[in-house]
């Protein structure tokens, strides 16, 4: 069971993380405790399921990436855990997950490309396709980055 203390970390989690060195200090200081105790308090409301997680939220397009292709990837089965490993540990991706296929529909999984240019975004998609022998796959391009924001509890 959560406490007041804890509604009160989760409501400040919600709102922007400081860029600094130390942002869990400076939270700590906001809410009235020592940072090792709002660690281990966001630590425990993580294991207990509470908190899903706590992840930054980039506005690709502020920050220089004008080109952010969603890729679609039709995986076999059995390389899906091989092939999502590779993808994942490539820079220029934020996303990397599986998907459900149905009948119309048989791309299973998604990443999230992000580049300067679309000729760079294709150059690592292509790179990808090549490294992982997935050759089917689908390449959709942001036309315009809209409003991202996280529930508020």
């Amino acid at each position: 069971m959560i406490d007041l203390l804890d509604e009160q970390i989760i409501r400040r989690l919600q709102k922007d993380i400081p860029i600094t060195e130390e942002p869990y200090r400076i939270i700590a200081n906001e809410v009235g405790i020592g940072e090792d105790e709002l660690i281990d308090r966001i630590d425990w409301l993580h294991k207990t399921g509470v908190l899903k997680r706590v992840a930054a939220v980039v506005r690709h397009r502020e920050v220089g990436f004008k080109a952010n292709a969603l890729v679609l990837w039709k995986v076999p089965e059995e390389r899906v855990e091989a092939v999502g490993t590779i993808m994942a540990s490539v820079q220029q991706i934020s996303h990397c997950y599986e998907r459900d296929t149905c009948e119309n529909w048989k791309y299973n999984m998604y990443t999230m490309v992000h580049e300067k240019t679309r000729q760079q975004c294709e150059e690592v998609i292509k790179k990808l396709s090549r490294d992982t022998e997935v050759k089917e796959y689908r390449v959709l391009y942001s036309l315009k980055e809209l409003k991202k924001s996280s529930m508020r509890y």
